[in-house]
């Protein structure tokens, strides 16, 4: 497996699915695409704007890269690479032109998952997902990774009994 997508909001919670999937496969340069779908509008101006969408880049939050770059050095021997991508469409086969077209293996998403539109034109990707025929990998994002984590448990020391 060299190339995973992942359907996100572009929320930093979703970054966790990295690191439940490094818990889950020992592999070594897997590249990670996050992807938003959005239908195509049926107005003629934005169709012949779509080669500018640069606006849609501005629903990626500065929190969201910042948590890319430290995922990227906590996992440095599992990324080969992170990238960010829109889909702009609503049938399954252009779906997969995409999915071939980026080479992706797999498509990876969190245990109860829940679509979050970022605009009007967002769709849910599991529209798209589960009738594409690609495999799909669910994984809890809320598992700790317990390596890197020391006690932090206070210990009791008895009292003296204090005497009257």
């Amino acid at each position: 497996m060299n190339t995973v997508l992942i359907p996100t909001d572009f929320n930093v919670e979703s970054i966790k699915i990295i690191d439940a999937f490094s818990l889950n496969h020992n592999l070594e340069e897997v590249t990670f695409i996050f992807l938003h779908a959005f239908k195509l509008s049926d107005s003629i101006t934005d169709m012949l704007m779509l080669s500018r969408r640069s606006r849609d880049y501005q629903n990626i939050s500065d929190e969201f890269y910042a948590e890319l770059e430290n995922i990227k050095t906590k996992h440095s021997k599992l990324i080969k690479y992170i990238g960010i991508e829109y889909f702009y469409g609503s049938t399954v086969v252009a779906f997969k032109n995409l999915l071939e077209a980026l080479a992706v293996d797999a498509i990876l998403y969190p245990e109860n998952y829940e679509f979050n539109a970022i605009n009007k034109y967002s769709i849910d990707p599991k529209v798209l997902t589960s009738r594409c025929g690609y495999p799909i990998i669910s994984l809890d994002i809320n598992v700790v990774n317990t390596e890197n984590l020391f006690e932090t448990k206070m210990h009791e020391v008895p009292s003296k009994a204090i005497s009257a």
